[in-house]
């Protein structure tokens, strides 16, 4: 049995702003539906052609969403409390995959760095060992 799709499911889906399980309902009911294909086809010549409502502004120049830099405030937890809210709000109760690819870059990034930063103090100790001398005799 089908699932109704709608309008907006539709125009998230072509913007990649649907979570997985909601993409996958989405290619379910397209498959399913020559209507359904028929609206995103028509959706897609909408595009074209240049829809420039202010919520179709808003969504391509993604307006809501957090830049890098507040990403990486989050990640090390400094943000003030009204901005973490509102990234969480983001990232968890909109669920944007824009913003959420993002944190995870930067996660990685983070946890690159500090295996670096292990690897180079463990140089330093052992490029060194032979030079410290014990003081106490």
């Amino acid at each position: 049995m089908p699932t109704t799709v709608t309008r907006e499911q539709l125009s998230s889906y072509l913007d990649d702003a649907l979570d997985e399980p909601e993409i996958a309902q989405v290619e379910q009911a397209l498959r399913q539906s020559e209507p359904l294909r028929r609206q995103l086809r028509q959706l897609l010549q909408e595009r074209d052609r240049g829809e420039h409502s202010v919520g179709a502004i808003w969504r391509r120049q993604r307006l809501t969403c957090i830049s890098r830099e507040q990403l990486g405030s989050y990640l090390l937890g400094v943000l003030e409390s009204d901005a973490k809210h509102y990234v969480d709000f983001h990232l968890k109760t909109i669920g944007c995959a824009f913003c959420a690819a993002n944190l995870a870059d930067l996660k990685t990034q983070q946890q690159e760095a500090a295996q670096q930063t292990q690897k180079r103090r463990r140089r330093y100790f052992e490029s060194s060992a032979g030079l410290l001398r014990d003081r106490r005799k």
